[in-house]
């Protein structure tokens, strides 16, 4: 049997669960329209844990969500979960943030691009069909041709908090967009089971989020 707790705070959804063998056993969100992880993170770790009727000691791995994603979002999930592998001593796994999105929604035969907000009219986004990656992820700013190829063949399916940008640009009538969601910490638990079982593990010392672009800090107009 393996327990692992996963880690999502890639976005405003802050998420966490408890999974046994790659399903879901307790599940805690918060996404409130503000970035409260590092307030709230903690307190949803032992809700689940609680909720599941383990220990932490009984945790067999922790997962979290590597990106892309918000920054800061990225960083708190990653430093309590490193935090979290250091104290109980087991194995760190990262899981890609848009490959958890995808997983959210199944429409076999049709291109699924989860689409993350990277600010202005650019995104993070993958392409996924039958579960498999397409096109690996990309930072890209978005106009009327883009995924074009992907248009021309079949419907596409576009979800996330950066599919809400392109409805106004991307008008082909294969597009169909989906609102309100968000990666969870749901569907990491069978991608997290899934590297547990193959040892796809992290080095917990020098693991680093995979932010795709360089963070750039910004001066006050006060």
């Amino acid at each position: 049997m393996a327990l692992i707790l996963n880690i999502e705070t890639a976005t405003k959804n802050c998420s966490v669960s408890v999974a046994e063998n790659g399903k879901t056993i307790t599940l805690k969100e918060l996404n409130d329209g503000s970035y409260s992880h590092a307030e709230k993170l903690h307190e949803l770790i032992k809700q689940v844990v609680n909720e599941a009727n383990i220990s932490m000691s009984q945790l067999n791995a922790i997962a979290v969500s590597k990106g892309p994603g918000s920054y800061t979002g990225l960083r708190i999930g990653v430093s309590a979960a490193k935090g979290l592998c250091f104290a109980l001593n087991i194995p760190l796994i990262s899981v890609s943030t848009l490959n958890s999105l995808e997983k959210i929604i199944d429409f076999p035969d049709a291109y699924i691009i989860p689409l993350l907000d990277a600010r202005r009219m650019e995104v993070y986004s993958a392409v996924f069909k039958n579960n498999s990656f397409v096109r690996d992820v990309q930072a890209e700013v978005i106009d009327e041709n883009s995924f074009s190829d992907y248009l021309e063949k079949s419907n596409v399916y576009f979800l996330g908090d950066g599919a809400e940008k392109c409805k106004n640009i991307i008008s082909h009538k294969n597009a169909i967009f989906i609102d309100n969601k968000f990666p969870s910490a749901k569907e990491m638990g069978l991608l997290s089971y899934e590297k547990h079982k193959k040892n796809d593990t992290e080095d917990v010392a020098y693991f680093e989020p995979f932010y795709l672009k360089d963070f750039i800090v910004t001066k006050s107009k006060k």
